[in-house]
Formats: structure tokens, sequence, C-alpha cells
């Protein structure tokens, strides 16, 4: 008696494939962006409200209360805002020379090891100098108004930018270079291609710390030969005592340094696209 054959058994079906939730940059929403800023701004607020006005643990001749500053500046608004213009005005054009001048010099460096030891030692020692030391200095060379100022934004300002050109230009990744390589690039090419591209995020870096310094060089530029601007603003209204409105110029300083700083992150996020989607942090 022969066996009838067993019946086949369909095969079993494949599990669904389970899915993996997408790891990528989080989009920030505009809680993220506005409110919080806000928030900080208001807890800061409430903490100087607090120490001044209700415990009076500082004395007005050193910090006033917010309501004090607040009068100060609506007293006044046109001449804040014209001195904050130019502030302004310096901090950018000071900033924007030595961004030029800086990344030419970190270009230089990056392209000779000759240039790099013969004048890093000597960019240190720049660097390492008070720059508020040589304010009677550039007004006896430069005389009183911008010039001045505009030197000390630069000498502030251009140091981070050279280091962070040379530092960027000389990290370019292993395989991207080997890559130029393969391709038989020129020298030209390879830099324009391959070695800029690589190091413009950590350019990038370096004016972001620059950023700041251009609007402390300014104000010390102005403490010692301004004319006109919130440095000056302070060092007048502080001969008198006049506290309030010290204060209101330097928060005008802060907030100031805030929108440029961030217009610079802007400026990095239109022209460094790749650099969000390739982090893991945009």
């Amino acid at each position: 008696m022969t066996e009838l054959p067993k019946p086949q058994q369909a095969p079993a079906a494949a599990p669904e494939p389970v899915p993996v939730p997408r790891v990528g940059p989080q989009r920030r929403t505009g809680i993220g962006v506005v409110l919080l800023p806000l928030a900080g701004l208001l807890v800061a607020l409430g903490v100087w409200w607090l120490l001044t006005s209700v415990l009076a643990v500082i004395h007005p001749a050193v910090l006033p209360p917010p309501g004090a500053v607040l009068s100060a500046f609506t007293a006044a608004p046109a001449q804040f805002l014209e001195h904050t213009g130019d502030t302004t005005v310096e901090t950018v054009v000071g900033f924007v020379l030595s961004s030029a001048c800086g990344v030419l010099i970190g270009l230089s460096l990056a392209g000779s090891r000759v240039l790099e030891r013969m004048f890093t030692p000597l960019l240190v020692a720049v660097n390492a100098v008070p720059k508020i030391a040589l304010g009677p200095l550039l007004v006896g060379a430069l005389g009183w108004g911008q010039k001045p100022v505009l030197t000390m934004v630069f000498l502030l300002c251009f140091f981070p930018i050279v280091l962070s050109t040379a530092a960027g230009l000389t990290s370019t990744p292993a395989d991207l270079a080997e890559l130029a390589r393969s391709l038989d690039a020129s020298r030209w090419q390879a830099f324009r291609k391959v070695r800029l591209p690589a190091a413009l995020p950590q350019i990038f870096v370096g004016l972001k710390v620059a950023m700041p310094l251009a609007a402390i060089g300014a104000v010390i530029g102005e403490f010692q030969a301004g004319e006109t601007g919130l440095g000056y603003l302070i060092v007048q209204a502080g001969g008198v005592g006049d506290t309030a409105t010290a204060w209101a110029a330097i928060i005008l300083i802060g907030l100031m340094s805030i929108l440029l700083y961030f217009a610079l992150v802007l400026l990095e996020r239109f022209a460094l696209p790749w650099v969000r989607e390739t982090t893991s942090r945009g």
C-alpha cells in the first residue's frame, strides 16, 4: 500500500519589518527659538529686580533697579540709538577688516611651514599683550576718532580668525585629500574643491568667537579715544555718577552683540547648508 504524499506546508510569511525611527537633527520649533530665550531674559530681570529692589543687597550706585535703567533710556532714546548705531558700525567694520586679514594670514600660515614657524610666536605674543595698554599709544599715533577704535577691534579679533583658518586648512580629512589626489586634481583645484570647503566650518568657529570680541574692542577703543558710541557714553555717564545711563548703555552693548552674533550664525547656515545635514545636531 503506497503512502500518500504529505501535503507541503506553505512557507511562513516573512515578518513585517519593524519601522526604525529616523534619527536626524531635531527641528527647532518656535517655542524653543523664541520663548526659551525670552524666559531666560525674564528670569535674569527677575533676579536683578529681586536683588536691587526687594532684598536691596546691591547699592543703586553700583547696580540701579531695572525701572531706573528703563527710565534713563526712555528719557533720551534718540541719544542711545545714535550711540548704538556708531558702536555697531565700528564693530562691523572692524570685524570685516580683521576677518579679511585674519583669513589671509591663516591661508599663508597653512600654506607654508616656514611662515608658520617664523610668525606664529609673534602672533601669540601680540595676542598676549593687554590691548587696553595700547589705548594711549593708539591715541598718540592715530589721534581721536574711529581710527584707534577700529585698530582696537582689529587687534582683539584677528588672532582667533587666524588660528581657526590655519587649523581648518591643515586638518583636511585624509579620505578627501586622497580622493583629490586620485582624481589628479591640481593644487588649486584641491584647495578650491576640497580643502577650503572642509575648512569653512572651522573658520566660522573662529568668526563666531571673534564677533563678541569685536564689540569688546569697539567699547574699549571708545573708552580710550572715542568721540561717540556706547563706550564713550558709559565714560561720560560714569564720570557724573549717572549709573542708570551707564547700565542702559551696557545692556544695549549686550543686545547689539547678540544680534550680530546670530546674524553671523544665520550667514553660516545659508553659506554651509551641508553642515546641518552631516552633523548630529543642527
